[in-house]
């Protein structure tokens, strides 16, 4: 079997908006029909999605959403009722050796020796694909920026740094696909901006396919290409980032900087009702329909307030997930 990249011209769910076959991206997984069943109740419901080389890809869902378990059939840990997984055209149930060639993961919390070194982790964990030269393991060292603590053990890692030397690990056999399950859980800020700007450059730059999960919605705004958001085990769409920022309602969120913001607070709630969403000293955060800017304006000018800005905030991911669902799921 071939182990170049697959091309498709296909326009679907899976794959997202794609016009002809000169525009289409270098797939390096696929996933189709998926299944998973725990008794009675069905963890993956016939979920198909295409990853493509060079993207980080969002698996956005609530808790119990069937998240980890997909991840873990794709890593090999659970198996498959039904479907299909193919890594870099190899499938995961007949070439699995192939398959998990091309593939580089973390699930959960990467498991390491807290005795030894990072660096020593790392080669112990590189032996596992084979030949691995020491150059490539300074090189994702590097990459991760554990270079100048490398050394030390691994029981005097900060949790940032063991996320740091597991991402180390699951990229040092150069893999085409990298799978992240909850990667920024327990990191604080700095370190989930580090992870994020680290994965961005992986994929970009080394044209790597991430995909991560995460029930996050703000992270998945930061840090992914395309969403995929699915709820009890359904994929309910997929969409990148910008199409998913551009599905706001016609309602939106305008912030009008004045002169008070407490009096325009006062003066819009009697003629517009219930439309302030924030307000400060010197503005308001209105919900409003553009068509009715030109009368909030006029309203303000004539209750003697000063106008120096009205400026529409740009659509969030939440806006189009709660666009989506329908509201009304447990996520962040």
């Amino acid at each position: 079997m071939s182990t170049n990249p697959v091309t498709t011209n296909i326009q679907d769910t899976a794959t997202g908006a794609i016009s002809n076959e000169k525009d289409a991206k270098a797939i390096a997984m696929s996933i189709r029909n998926v299944t998973k069943t725990f008794g009675k109740n069905v963890a993956v419901n016939d979920l198909s999605i295409d990853l493509f080389a060079g993207e980080v890809f969002g698996f956005l869902g609530p808790n119990g959403a069937g998240k980890t378990t997909m991840i873990k059939m794709i890593m090999g840990f659970l198996a498959m009722d039904a479907g299909s997984i193919r890594v870099n055209g190899f499938d995961l149930e007949q070439d699995y050796e192939k398959a998990m060639d091309h593939l580089g993961g973390i699930v959960e919390n990467p498991e390491m020796y807290r005795d030894l070194s990072g660096r020593e982790n790392l080669i112990m964990y590189a032996r596992l694909h084979g030949v691995v030269s020491a150059e490539r393991i300074d090189e994702v060292l590097q990459m991760v920026g554990m270079e100048g603590r490398a050394n030390e053990k691994v029981k005097k890692y900060s949790l940032g740094m063991k996320q740091r030397v597991g991402l180390a690990q699951a990229i040092v056999h150069r893999p085409r696909v990298l799978l992240l399950d909850e990667p920024t859980n327990g990191l604080d800020p700095v370190g989930i901006r580090e992870l994020r700007d680290i994965l961005k450059r992986l994929a970009h730059e080394e044209n790597v396919a991430i995909m991560v999960s995460s029930h996050i919605l703000s992270e998945m705004q930061m840090m992914c290409d395309r969403v995929a958001i699915v709820n009890k085990g359904k994929l309910l769409d997929i969409k990148s980032v910008e199409e998913l920022r551009s599905l706001s309602s016609d309602v939106t969120a305008h912030r009008i900087v004045v002169s008070s913001g407490e009096r325009a607070a006062e003066v819009l709630s009697v003629h517009f009702g219930d439309i302030i969403v924030d307000k400060a000293d010197d503005f308001i955060d209105i919900h409003i329909v553009k068509e009715s800017i030109p009368s909030v304006v006029r309203l303000l000018v004539e209750n003697d307030l000063d106008i120096y800005s009205v400026t529409r905030a740009e659509g969030s991911l939440e806006e189009a997930y709660i666009q989506i669902t329908g509201g009304g799921m447990n996520i962040e």
